[in-house]
This record gives C-alpha cells, sequence and structure tokens, in this order.
C-alpha cells in the first residue's frame, strides 16, 4: 500500500489546536500561554536531543518518548510564560500570599517554578482544548511532558512550563500499546 503524507494535513490541525488552547478560558481573562508548531527537521533533532538526554542523565522513557516523536509528523510546543498571580491569596501554590510567591526564588530544574497554581490550571484546560481538537480531528496524540523538558534545554523555546503535543496520522495509533524498554 503506497504512503501517504500527512504533513500538511496535521499542520492544519495543529492550528485548529492553537486556536483552541488560546480561546480556552483563562483566569481573569488573562493569557499567558505560548504555543510553537513544529515540523520536518526540527522533530528528528528533538527527537535525537530527546535520546542523549535520557541517556546521559539515566532517565527512563526518554528512548521510548523519543521512538514516538520520530514517527511524528508534527509536534505542537504548548507553555506558560511569565504568568503573573491572580492577587488572591488562595494558597494553592503553597505560599500564604501571592506577594510571598511573586519574591520567591526561582528554582529551575526542568521547568521554571513555583507558578501560580491558578495559572497552572488554565494551562492543563488549554492543553485539554488542544488535545480535544485534535481527537475531534481523528489525529492521534500524546500529552508529553519529555518533550517539554527537551524542548527547553535545546532553547527551542524559554518558556517557564512547557509540554509536546505530538501528531500522527498512521493506521495504528503510535503513542499508546508502546513497547515497554526494559
Amino acid at each position: 500500500m503506497p504512503q501517504y503524507d500527512y504533513t500538511q494535513h496535521l499542520l492544519e490541525v495543529a492550528r485548529l489546536m492553537e486556536l483552541s488552547a488560546r480561546t480556552a478560558p483563562k483566569s481573569k481573562g488573562e493569557d499567558f500561554i505560548e504555543i510553537k508548531i513544529l515540523s520536518d527537521k526540527d522533530i528528528p533533532k528533538l527527537a535525537s536531543a530527546m535520546l542523549k538526554f535520557g541517556e546521559d542523565r539515566k532517565m527512563k522513557d526518554f528512548d521510548r518518548d523519543s521512538d514516538n516523536l520520530k514517527r511524528s509528523q508534527v509536534v505542537m510546543l504548548i507553555g506558560v510564560h511569565k504568568a503573573t498571580t491572580l492577587g488572591l491569596d488562595c494558597g494553592a501554590c503553597g505560599f500564604d500570599t501571592c506577594k510571598e510567591l511573586e519574591n520567591a526564588a526561582k528554582s529551575e530544574s526542568d521547568f521554571l517554578g513555583p507558578n501560580c497554581a491558578l495559572r497552572q490550571l488554565d494551562f492543563g484546560i488549554a492543553l485539554g482544548s488542544a488535545v480535544k481538537t485534535a481527537q475531534m480531528m481523528n489525529v492521534d496524540n500524546r500529552i508529553m511532558y519529555r518533550i517539554g523538558v527537551v524542548a527547553r534545554e535545546m532553547e527551542l523555546v524559554d518558556w517557564d512550563f512547557v509540554m509536546g503535543i505530538p501528531l500522527s496520522a498512521s493506521g495504528k495509533n503510535i503513542f499508546f500499546d508502546r513497547d515497554k524498554k526494559k
């Protein structure tokens, strides 16, 4: 059976996913969501960097996710950048007041934090809206933490918190029923 390149279709779906994430509800109507769509030569570079990152740090499943990424035609990076607090002093972030969170020393490991819990909730809603759109268009996808870690490491983005959503169109969903690496 001939192989068909669905990249252009997946780029169209990624743009619709971007629209869904952008228009998702956000606290106080303030938008700190960032989005970047990758395809072509960027994906093999990111996949190779994921493999190396996992090997260097002896971290599990970066090889598996790198393999998934290599077989994807498009990936959406979605994150939060320079989000302010809401001024509610709700304590969900672990601090008693928003001012304490704002004045806290930033810790940078995989991501930059601490962050306002309600802004992270906004991020989760945007992620859910994006993958809902992909699902409605019958595009295989999966939210991946490891893609975000390595995208930051490679300086593809300088966002505080980021996830990757690889997209694929094939006869079988490559993101589930994955081989478990020993």
